[in-house]
């Protein structure tokens, strides 16, 4: 079940982030997230009124997703960029699809044009799983990040939610 997330969430949604981030350069974010920090996050995506969300399955959220805009400033205002994250034992079982499709759906129906993945390159499944899901490869920005003592490329990927 996906469902709205709530600020009571925010240990578990960092029972699956905090991994990622440690341990990989799926994000580049260099330090674990607290869960008072992701209780902000959550609380401020949605009084801006974009979404975050997570599904549950058994009792127990599996993935989470949200969407903010992509840039600052008023001219980006109907341009989104979005972030999914699956714990390892719900991947591949339509988590992540079913995340994306709720975030495409609010976008689309708050009125945005546009919803982008900013994405590791070395990252195939995502490229992958954005392949499938419709997304084209916008753009590629080389050495964008550092971690873990190397640099690495970051690949736009998007899809025109009015098409």
């Amino acid at each position: 079940m996906i469902r709205d997330s709530r600020v009571g969430d925010a240990a578990a949604i960092a029972a699956i982030w905090n991994p990622i981030i440690r341990d990989t350069a799926i994000t580049f974010w260099p330090s674990e997230r607290g869960e008072a920090e992701i209780a902000q996050i959550i609380a401020e995506r949605q009084r801006q009124g974009f979404a975050h969300l997570v599904m549950e399955a058994d009792g127990a959220i599996i993935g989470f997703a949200s969407y903010a805009q992509f840039r600052g400033g008023g001219g980006y205002a109907h341009s989104m960029e979005h972030t999914i994250h699956v714990a390892p034992e719900a991947r591949g079982t339509g988590t992540g699809r079913a995340l994306l499709i709720a975030l495409e759906d609010h976008a689309r129906a708050a009125g945005h044009r546009l919803m982008i993945g900013a994405i590791t390159a070395s990252n195939a499944r995502s490229v992958r799983f954005h392949d499938r899901m419709g997304y084209a490869q916008w753009g590629r920005i080389p050495a964008a990040g550092w971690k873990f003592g190397t640099f690495h490329d970051l690949i736009f990927m998007g899809k025109d939610l009015a098409a």
